[in-house]
């Protein structure tokens, strides 16, 4: 396969192919500007306390990596074209860590060049089988689990499929431990009993779609603020949408679109947040102890053979524990519910601890297993 030869991406593979193996024994892939949340912990971890160096390999042109001073962290802009399939195929690295799935699936594969131990981190705490596509775990080494319903799922998942088990670290979600830290660090402790975000996932049933306008109206006309925050890919896939929302409440001060990353503290002061099939409903409800309102809209499935794996999807089976389910015919419910709902701390704790592996301590469980690794591939 022949390359182009130009542009930033090209010299930044460049920098990086150039570097001996030694310095670039650690290598982190960033697909999008979600990814740094997940691996801002592991990374600090690894090479603020264990003064381990890393290679940090991004996607994403103003990634937040570029604004670190950390002498451990040598930074690559590859973009996500021709220089990102390259720098995948002709990979010199002894592990690689990454939070985008369907490895060998599609024009990512794994290196041709060198024996490279592939790590998978999850960016959200979802059941494997029903929001990934069939087969997107099959060709990493490792998974970092979030919980003990991965470890279930992904042994499944290779018994029905007679797939060669994989190494399966109970790692925890990097994402939560950083909003506990958060919390802990700062103070939010004033709450806006008015401030509701609005969160919707993506795909073609997703909440905005289907009901977004009237949702809006329905909160602000009950006198609530609105940040409304659409998944990147709602922003990039539905432009006549965004733009008729944006054109319906521009005169609306207590509205607010947000197209780039929710505030923190806009997240940890609201009152409720409203989605469909999101993963931030998860992560708000065990920061927030505050029961999340789902839309029940259709579920996105990326499976079309989700059924072969017997076992019930984690978001489904705990999503009347963490939330408030409400038919979009009775959007009117929810001013009701948003001002009956207080911390139920108790509850929504013990849904916490029985789904998510080593809370506040994810960051250890991963450096120490890839600093392992590194030295045993020496």
């Amino acid at each position: 396969m022949k390359f182009p030869g130009f542009g930033i991406e090209w010299k930044e593979l460049r920098k990086f192919e150039k570097l001996e193996l030694d310095k670039k024994t650690i290598v982190f892939y960033a697909e999008n500007t979600s990814s740094f949340n997940h691996f801002r912990l592991l990374v600090e971890k690894l090479t603020n306390e264990m003064n381990i160096s890393i290679c940090y390999v991004t996607s994403v042109k103003e990634d937040k990596v570029f604004d670190s001073h950390n002498q451990n962290i040598k930074s690559f802009y590859i973009g996500d074209g021709a220089a990102r399939t390259k720098f995948f195929l002709t990979l010199k690295t002894r592990i690689l860590i990454m939070d985008m799935p369907d490895l060998e699936k599609y024009h990512i594969k794994r290196s041709k060049l060198y024996p490279v131990h592939y790590v998978y981190l999850f960016h959200s705490m979802f059941s494997t089988h029903s929001y990934l596509r069939k087969g997107a775990l099959d060709n990493f080494d490792t998974i970092f689990c979030v919980g003990p319903h991965h470890v279930e799922e992904i042994r499944e998942t290779e018994r029905v499929y007679k797939l060669k088990e994989k190494i399966l670290v109970k790692y925890g979600f990097g994402r939560l431990d950083f909003l506990l830290k958060e919390t802990e660090q700062n103070s939010y402790q004033k709450n806006d009993e008015k401030l509701v975000i609005i969160a919707p996932s993506y795909g073609e049933n997703n909440l905005l779609q289907k009901c977004g306008t009237e949702l809006i109206n329905v909160l602000l006309k009950s006198d609530f603020k609105v940040i409304l925050r659409p998944h990147f890919r709602i922003l990039r896939d539905s432009k006549e949408l965004i733009k008729s929302i944006e054109e319906e409440f521009k005169n609306n001060s207590r509205f607010l679109l947000e197209k780039g990353v929710l505030r923190p503290e806009d997240f940890h002061s609201s009152k409720c947040l409203i989605t469909d099939w999101s993963g931030i409903g998860m992560e708000y409800a065990f920061i927030k102890k505050n029961k999340v309102i789902f839309i029940d809209v259709p579920k996105k499935e990326m499976n079309d053979e989700s059924g072969r794996i017997n076992l019930e999807p984690i978001e489904v089976s705990i999503r009347d524990k963490i939330g408030h389910v409400v038919s979009m015919k009775e959007l009117n419910r929810i001013p009701e519910l948003i001002n009956k709902n207080n911390n139920i701390i108790e509850e929504i704790d013990n849904v916490q601890e029985n789904t998510v592996f080593n809370i506040g301590k994810s960051a250890n469980i991963g450096a120490e297993y890839i600093k392992k690794i590194n030295v045993d591939k020496k």
